[in-house]
């Protein structure tokens, strides 16, 4: 073993090198806006979920009460789960994938990016559908622009989720 390796060794004992966590920074080119998408249809899909809940009432069993509380529990957690996932793809997309020629090209983008995040927060925090809605929508507006900066057409569709609500794809063909 060298004396290098040693007193490297030795360093990194004494202060360990922080790790780093990043889509892949090479950079890889492999972006898709498409989990912001999922992410933000699914915080949709919970709001939903929760909006018709049952709520249990006085004349509720025990065993009622506890199966709401759960299912509470599970849409709201999967909610902010999804939102969080939603800031971190359109993070990513704007850190890594985002160039400022894009943002030349399409001045709003950054705003677009901030409104997305601020909507993702207050989605993650509340039962609130029209946040929800808001995320939803800011996540297609960036997907649309992304797609746009790559030359490829898009389509507005109704997505295949229980959502219901629209979906930026590519428009193959």
């Amino acid at each position: 073993m060298s004396l290098l390796h040693l007193v490297l060794r030795a360093l990194d004992r004494v202060r360990p090198a922080r790790i780093a966590f990043a889509h892949c920074d090479i950079p890889c080119g492999i972006y898709d806006p498409h989990h912001a998408q999922l992410a933000a249809h699914t915080v949709v899909r919970m709001n939903l979920l929760i909006k018709d809940l049952p709520k249990p009432t006085p004349e509720s069993t025990m065993e009622q009460k506890m199966e709401f509380h759960a299912k509470l529990g599970r849409y709201v957690a999967t909610k902010e789960q999804h939102a969080e996932i939603t800031k971190h793809e359109i993070r990513i997309l704007w850190g890594d994938y985002f160039k400022p020629e894009h943002v030349q090209a399409h001045p709003g983008l950054h705003d677009l990016v901030f409104k997305a995040m601020k909507a993702a927060s207050k989605a993650r925090q509340e039962v609130n559908l029209q946040a929800a809605e808001d995320l939803l929508k800011a996540t297609n507006d960036i997907a649309e622009i992304f797609w746009q900066t790559k030359n490829v057409p898009t389509v507005r569709a109704k997505a295949p989720y229980p959502t219901e609500r629209e979906i930026v794809v590519p428009r193959l063909g």
